[in-house]
């Protein structure tokens, strides 16, 4: 695998969360550990979070939000399919359980995610370049459509799939996380069609799942990007094994690091939840800026970058 060359772009996700995401997110990417954010337009603290990335030049993409807080459409703040009786999104499982019921009304997810497209733009002068899905609501049967009808119409062109190599085996997991995951698998290997279809592109590689939070060790990283680097190449076409290895690998490690958050500080309109008040996001920082980390990226000719630099 030496001759390979792998571009990772090491996301940060919930950008503008809350005041203490945004910071632990900017000394992760000041400290080289993440090199492209993804921002919650709808999060409390998405203005400051795009003028931090203006002030450091931070890439910086659209983390779609259908299931926590409240939607951006105004349109949509009082009446309508996407709300729960409180007025809020329906929450992770709640989204998921009215779409399977057939609850939602799919012209007023392109509303809402348009208007988080605009939004978007509004506060950082930009289309974003990639567009994913908090929650990885993006790759859910019928939503997947109406995302990508809207990353085309904006010419948006970088998405997240994920897929995880060596998820399955992965025996740290607890079952009723391995039960969602292997959902948003099966969600999202219905989705690449679809995606396709559209000239939407993501990196060969997703990881994320299986080193979020507690479980996020050096060597656990090192590991899922070893395991995914071996199935890719394995899969690969062509004719020989080297042709493969001379080409460029691109990985997409979806991270959360942050200082806890402190309610009422902080969410998408309801404050902060329990993962975002948990020493786990503050784990994932410290462990994302170790060094013998930043070495392994050089030794392995592992280069960070964002969606502009593919």
């Amino acid at each position: 695998l030496r001759m390979l060359q792998v571009k990772l772009i090491v996301t940060g996700d919930d950008f503008g969360y809350c005041p203490r995401r945004n910071q632990g997110i900017v000394d992760c990417f000041l400290a080289g550990a993440v090199s492209n954010v993804s921002l919650l337009v709808n999060g409390s603290a998405a203005a400051d979070a795009a003028k931090l990335a203006r002030r450091y030049s931070i890439p910086i993409g659209l983390h779609a939000n259908l299931s926590e807080g409240s939607p951006v459409c105004e349109v949509l703040k009082t009446n309508s399919s996407l709300l729960n009786q409180d007025g809020f999104f329906h929450g992770k499982m709640g989204f998921r359980t009215a779409l399977s019921k057939g609850l939602l009304n799919m012209s007023e997810v392109k509303q809402e995610l348009k208007a988080q497209v605009e939004l978007f733009r509004e506060l950082t002068g930009h289309l974003p370049p990639h567009m994913d899905g908090h929650q990885h609501v993006h790759v859910l049967p019928e939503v997947r459509h109406v995302f990508a009808e809207v990353l085309e119409e904006y010419g948006i062109k970088y998405t997240r799939v994920p897929i995880e190599p060596g998820l399955h085996s992965c025996g740290w997991i607890p079952p009723s996380l391995m039960d969602f995951y292997l959902g948003v698998e099966e969600d999202s290997f219905n989705t690449v069609d679809v995606f396709t279809r559209h000239g939407i592109r993501w990196p060969d590689i997703y990881i994320g799942l299986s080193t979020m939070g507690k479980n996020m060790s050096v060597s656990n990283i090192w590991s899922a990007i070893d395991t995914a680097i071996v199935e890719f190449t394995a899969k690969a076409p062509g004719p020989t094994a080297a042709t493969a290895q001379s080409r460029t690998v691109t990985i997409e490690l979806m991270v959360h690091p942050g200082y806890p958050s402190v309610p009422p500080m902080g969410g998408c309109g309801e404050g902060p939840d329990d993962f975002s008040q948990s020493w786990e996001r503050l784990h994932e920082l410290q462990t994302l800026i170790k060094p013998e980390l930043q070495s392994h990226y050089r030794t392995r000719n592992i280069q960070l970058c964002s969606f502009k630099d593919l």
